[in-house]
């Protein structure tokens, strides 16, 4: 229609609704659209003539569209407002997230239409279900976190008096099969649960400064075992790679996970690649990942020619026990340890996979400006007891029972406390107490930390070991082992605990192994 042609009201109205923040559209008595704003044609990029009528549709997402008309007709014929979101087709070709509302307009008490305003709410839309996904994963965290620490005080039990009645039954074969099989499921058990930490992220960790392209390539080896000779393995380390500091146990068994996926969804057969570079995550990325810190990061990136994942599945990939290998082959726990583990030592995790074509999982993690740590070995001393007296403090009857029995073997004089307040009473009785040997996650008033520190006070030059099946406390601040605390993680072996009993009593080097994750 001409402009000088235009009702004067009308004119108004467009120019007024083409000044407008929102994209504005109009619709006649007759369903069809007759009329859109500038915003809109600019956003999609198509002119007033391509969008009139029934115009409008081809841009909207196919997956959306007889929502959206279902929505529109049911409301139109009932004269009602309606609020609707879609996937409208960018001028870019991108499609974004819509939140369209409409009303009906009456003209001298006449129906003539409905006028609708659409704002762009991807970002809006991304940012809540970021939320939801957190608090999702937070939930869960809680959950096996929780399920993770009853299973190791079981563990602990169950393992220490296997190991005590394998001394009963010395040079019985048969019995000290049976006990050696039931001891191989403890500790089977106790990898499982060491997963249900890692993806709650209260595994304790002991980080190193290290240099990652070096482990990749010294872990050539183990990866050619664990994935066989179908998969070509191939490693890209950038030059000048930063340091990070990171746990060596930890991202090894995360590296390993991630290749034995691979493997799997390469059916044995396909390429591997393992690339290792410097990245910079700005202010930008940060925005559209609440979880991120901007800032240097070291980047590890594992990909694989395999079958690729379907993008309906792609955001469940981190929850635990998800999988979608056959049944038995796999706990679906491996992806979640991986995710844990990264965000635990303030990483950041993402992946990125095309159906047919592969997947490739980057893990983030924060550059480390020190020197890289030596790496020092130290040989380990034969099993031996001692006659110190410990102050055992756990509140599981079961295991406190059963730790002291184990204690005792190995010739120690044992003193037991139910929670720290108790301890704290033996302490201040003036008891010869040579160390401190205590849960961290204690009932009561009086926080295991606190006790630590009192005992200290009163008896001076007194060892303290720590121990937990639930690390978020034990490790100290935030999942890391500070630098001369020492721990031990249910469930611990005979052999486990006799050495670093000894390692501490006798101010002798703490062992790489006592951490690692059995």
């Amino acid at each position: 229609m001409r402009d000088d042609l235009i009702d004067p009201g009308e004119r108004f109205f467009r120019e007024l609704a083409d000044n407008a923040p929102v994209m504005v559209w109009r619709s006649g008595p007759d369903k069809l659209c007759d009329w859109f704003n500038k915003p809109w044609l600019d956003f999609v990029g198509r002119t007033m003539e391509q969008e009139v009528g029934n115009g409008w549709a081809e841009g909207v997402h196919p997956d959306d569209f007889q929502r959206c008309l279902k929505t529109y007709v049911g409301a139109f014929d009932a004269r009602q407002r309606f609020s609707m979101i879609y996937r409208l087709r960018r001028a870019d070709g991108v499609y974004r997230e819509i939140l369209d509302n409409g009303a009906p307009f009456y003209r001298g008490g006449v129906f003539e239409g409905y006028f609708g305003s659409c704002i762009d709410v991807s970002d809006q839309q991304a940012a809540e279900a970021q939320l939801r996904q957190a608090q999702k994963m937070e939930a869960l965290g809680k959950l096996t976190g929780g399920v993770a620490h009853d299973f190791n005080n079981l563990l602990q039990v169950i393992g220490a008096n296997l190991e005590m009645l394998s001394v009963e039954i010395a040079g019985n074969d048969r019995l000290h099969r049976r006990v050696a099989t039931a001891l191989q499921a403890v500790w089977q058990g106790s990898k499982v649960a060491s997963q249900l930490l890692a993806f709650a992220r209260q595994q304790p960790l002991s980080p190193k400064v290290v240099n990652l392209g070096r482990l990749i390539r010294n872990a050539d080896d183990m990866f050619r075992r664990a994935l066989g000779e179908g998969i070509e393995i191939q490693t890209v380390i950038a030059g000048g790679l930063w340091n990070t500091c990171v746990d060596l146990v930890q991202v090894e068994t995360a590296l390993l996970n991630l290749a034995i996926n691979a493997r799997d969804a390469m059916n044995g057969r396909g390429k591997l690649t393992i690339e290792a570079g410097n990245a910079f995550l700005d202010d930008n990325y940060a925005l559209r990942h609440a979880e991120v810190t901007p800032g240097q990061y070291v980047m590890v990136a594992v990909s694989d020619t395999g079958t690729g994942i379907d993008p309906e599945i792609l955001e469940k990939v981190f929850d635990p026990f998800f999988s979608t290998k056959p049944e038995g082959r796999g706990t679906g726990l491996g992806l979640s340890m991986v995710h844990g583990f990264v965000k635990q030592s303030g990483g950041h995790i993402n992946i990125y996979s095309e159906l047919g074509q592969g997947s490739t999982v980057r893990m983030y993690l924060p550059r480390s400006r020190e020197d890289e740590d030596a790496q020092i070995e130290f040989p380990a001393n034969p099993i031996v007891g001692g006659s110190e007296t410990i102050l055992l403090v756990e509140d599981d009857e079961d295991v406190r029972v059963t730790t002291a029995e184990l204690l005792s073997e190995l010739g120690y004089r044992v003193l037991r406390a139910k929670d720290a307040d108790n301890a704290l009473v033996i302490i201040e009785s003036g008891a010869t107490i040579d160390l401190l040997f205590t849960d961290i996650v204690m009932p009561g008033t009086l926080r295991t930390p606190e006790l630590a520190r009192k005992a200290q006070q009163k008896i001076p030059g007194i060892a303290v070991l720590f121990t937990t099946g639930y690390a978020e406390n034990a490790a100290l601040h935030g999942g890391w082992l500070d630098g001369g605390i020492n721990l031990i993680t249910k469930p611990y072996a005979r052999d486990q605990l006799g050495r670093k009993l000894r390692q501490i009593l006798s101010k002798e080097p703490v062992l790489a192994h006592d951490f690692a994750v059995r």
